[in-house]
């Protein structure tokens, strides 16, 4: 155990060590957790004939065999249910120099007329809805979800994909003055 007075070499007052985590002030924790790298994206959710997309930043590989890709939903997520009904999702990645669209789906979507949001998109091969302005896209099938407290880790294998822009770079939250992570604050949709 490391003293809670203990502070690491380095520079200035944010850098206290304490024994346990309730011991570190929540704004800390936001501003170290904000600097951690992620992918910005939307995900797309079906369950019967209820469509969605929500923004995410927390996504990631977890297995080559079989190829799975992890995202983090709150648990009180229109997203959340519907994955869970449907045990499956998509990730969708955009154009970074197009991040406009993530403001869109910090709240749940509307579907009309082949829309989310009014952003075109087609069902994919699980029904979940896949965006036509996509650089690229993953259709999943949920083979674990793991409740973590606030979110669940869905773990889906990729049962089909696709790129329209070969050459973009994906949008990161980097790209945005977007912030998600640290310590609870509000939900979302």
């Amino acid at each position: 155990m490391v003293d809670p007075q203990h502070r690491a070499s380095g520079s200035g007052p944010d850098v206290a060590v304490p024994e346990d985590a309730e011991g570190v002030a929540d704004e800390l924790i936001n501003r170290v957790t904000w600097k951690i790298p992620n992918a910005l994206a939307l995900v797309g959710s079906r369950a019967d004939d209820e469509r969605n997309a929500m923004t995410t930043s927390w996504i990631t590989q977890l297995s080559m065999e079989p190829v799975l890709i992890g995202i983090g939903v709150d648990n009180t997520a229109v997203t959340h249910r519907l994955i869970t009904d449907s045990q499956s999702f998509s990730l969708n990645l955009w154009d970074a120099d197009e991040t406009r669209v993530f403001v869109k789906f910090s709240k749940p979507a509307s579907y009309a007329n082949g829309e989310l949001n009014g952003r075109p998109v087609h069902d994919g091969s699980t029904g979940s809805p896949i965006f036509d302005e996509a650089l690229a896209w993953v259709d999943c099938e949920v083979r674990h979800a793991i409740d973590f407290g606030t979110h669940t880790l869905f773990a889906g294998e990729i049962v089909a994909a696709g790129i329209n822009d070969d050459e973009a770079r994906a949008a990161s939250m980097a790209d945005t003055r977007m912030k998600y992570g640290g310590v609870k604050r509000g939900g979302h949709g």
